[in-house]
């Protein structure tokens, strides 16, 4: 099965004394979103976890505790964008972040490490010419440490809406264009593009439309065939990638990034932090009156036959 720690908030750059205190202690108890009392309890054991997968902005705080993953199948996408306070308020500069990825690399490989251009906002300051040539100068620089870039472009979500009333949809022409530069620099410095949750529009323009994590990411990392249940598949329209069960909660992530789908404001961030405990089982506080904690079911999903092909 495979564990994921990103879609919710970003738990390296945050929360990495929890993930090592969860790694130590062998388990995590993660909140259904919908229901809160409702717990599930996953085991942390590579005998059934067969991969975590993270997505941050900024791994650093992790890189101490990267011993703890060693007997686990990993893979990293690292978002590295081009904007400034104003999108941005608490993500580290660029330099800093490709210095972070390179340093990541050098544990993992490149195997388990992808790049992140994403979201794609275009307004007056963030031009399309901006975004090309802020583009090539970081694939450039990256190529040496992952042969993977998913770029996508903001989804105006209705509290993007709300933290970000001045956001506006990149139009198709621009989508189209941006993809056209993007492959064409990707070409030329040895990086697969992969525009995120967009099916087969942009195959014209010589993408790779499967997916952030479809099996083929899982199974290289791990050198292994998958035997993937179904119904893990995402649901959304476009969307190739295997879901992980996330252990991550909504409304915990400061970097409040002003596009961001997975706060709801400033107020409930600052609220949820206050309840954080890095020993507790639970991200966010801790148990409640009236939780039901019920085991996951979990196995792992490598391919143990041994096959002639």
């Amino acid at each position: 099965m495979i564990i994921s720690t990103g879609m919710r908030t970003d738990i390296p750059a945050f929360y990495s004394s929890w993930l090592a205190n969860r790694l130590r202690e062998g388990y995590v108890l993660v909140r259904n979103p919908y229901n809160r009392s409702s717990v599930s309890r996953y085991i942390l054991s590579p005998d059934v976890v067969d991969v975590i997968s993270f997505c941050s902005k900024n791994p650093a705080p992790m890189l101490k505790h990267m011993h703890l993953l060693k007997d686990y199948g990993q893979y990293w996408f690292i978002s590295i964008t081009p904007y400034g306070k104003d999108y941005e308020p608490n993500v580290p500069p660029v330099s800093k972040s490709i210095d972070t990825f390179e340093r990541l690399y050098n544990i993992v490989g490149k195997d388990s490490m992808g790049w992140r251009y994403d979201p794609i906002i275009i307004d007056d300051k963030y031009s399309l010419e901006y975004h090309e040539a802020v583009f090539a100068e970081m694939a450039y620089k990256l190529a040496a440490f992952t042969d993977t870039c998913v770029i996508s472009f903001v989804d105006l979500y209705a509290k993007v809406r709300r933290n970000c009333p001045d956001i506006r949809a990149v139009e198709f022409t621009d989508r189209v264009e941006i993809v056209k530069r993007f492959t064409s620099i990707g070409k030329e410095c040895g990086i697969n593009i992969k525009p995120c949750c967009e099916g087969h529009l942009y195959d014209l323009y010589g993408v790779d439309p499967s997916g952030c994590f479809p099996p083929a990411v899982y199974e290289k990392v791990l050198g292994s065939r998958l035997n993937v249940p179904s119904g893990v598949k995402s649901q959304r329209e476009g969307c190739n990638c295997i879901l992980g069960h996330d252990i991550g909660e909504y409304d915990t992530c400061p970097h409040m990034c002003r596009y961001c789908y997975a706060n709801t404001d400033k107020a409930t961030v600052k609220n949820n932090l206050l309840k954080h405990d890095p020993n507790s089982p639970f991200l966010i506080g801790n148990k409640e009156p009236g939780d039901i904690i019920r085991d996951a079911r979990q196995e792992s999903w490598i391919e143990r036959q041994i096959s002639l092909f």
